[in-house]
């Protein structure tokens, strides 16, 4: 298997092209704008530079690690040809499900179909082709290029065989799958978000500021970024949409998203996406506490 698709050039999109690429894969980059594209390839292009100049990679893996990546704008081109395909589009059902309606009549039947989505179920996108035995999750953690853990995520008709062939291609990138079953939010997002969404419901709550709370969970607790700043680098539309997920699957009320995320999201205060989330990353303020103004 030497040449995969992937399918979104956005912030998750172009790491899985730049590690697949990195690591001696073809890599079909496929979005429906020319622009994300170009901003993709700058993006990976930023990054090698960064790990070249840290000794991290040679020149020549800098220069075959862009010269693997083909992007396309057409899905049918983008997806002919290859044995398997990433989806990493946005965090919707409805444009997933269309999407992989699509793949299932471009592709052929035996085509491996990955989904990098972060909490939607893995069985209810398979419902969408005709042989749901080779749909899987492969969710991917962000910065893709840095981070060792891929969670594999059986979907209730996912084969043996398509679980062990994703297995071994996370080997390949020198990633440490993980398999997990198909319920609301995984392993990783089931944990995490909760605490995310605690911590947000703390500052609503003004038991403390931005800093302090995640100044607690850095110095008590040795977590490398606190809960307030990794909300903001995944982007706090995709909390929202992640808690809204597992609030839905589980009808539970403790997966209900805090009344200030959901109005920070409706300010479009997304975090470093936006420029402004619970730190504002504008250039003249490089990463300064602004949530308090978003308090009840």
């Amino acid at each position: 298997m030497k040449t995969i698709a992937v399918i979104g050039a956005g912030t998750m999109g172009n790491g899985i092209a730049h590690t697949f690429a990195q690591h001696g894969f073809v890599v079909k980059l496929i979005d429906v704008s020319e622009k994300a594209l170009d901003k993709a390839m700058n993006t990976i292009a930023h990054n090698l530079n960064r790990m070249a100049a840290k000794g991290t990679i040679t020149s020549d893996i800098f220069a075959k690690t862009i010269t693997n990546i083909i992007t396309y704008t057409d899905l049918k081109d983008g997806v002919t040809g290859v044995d398997f395909v990433i989806e990493a589009a946005t965090e919707n059902l409805e444009l997933k499900l269309s999407l992989f309606k699509q793949l299932n009549d471009l592709c052929p039947h035996n085509t491996i179909f990955a989904t990098n989505t972060s909490s939607i179920s893995i069985t209810q996108i398979a419902a969408a082709v005709a042989h749901p035995e080779r749909v899987i999750g492969m969710h991917f953690m962000n910065p893709v290029p840095l981070m060792p853990l891929v969670e594999v995520i059986k979907g209730y008709n996912t084969s043996e065989e398509v679980i062990q062939i994703t297995l071994a291609l996370a080997q390949k990138l020198e990633k440490n799958p993980v398999t997990v079953k198909d319920y609301p939010g995984f392993v990783a997002n089931r944990i995490l978000m909760p605490m995310i969404n605690e911590a947000i419901e703390t500052l609503y709550n003004q038991l403390a500021g931005v800093a302090e709370i995640d100044a607690v969970m850095k110095l008590g607790m040795s977590h490398p970024m606190g809960p307030l700043q990794l909300a903001d680098f995944i982007g706090l539309d995709v909390c929202l949409s992640i808690l809204n997920v597992m609030h839905d699957g589980f009808k539970n009320p403790k997966y209900a998203p805090c009344p200030l995320l959901v109005n920070m999201v409706n300010a479009k205060k997304l975090g470093v996406k936006s420029g402004e989330g619970f730190y504002d990353y504008s250039e003249n303020k490089k990463g300064e506490k602004v949530a308090q103004q978003f308090s009840k």
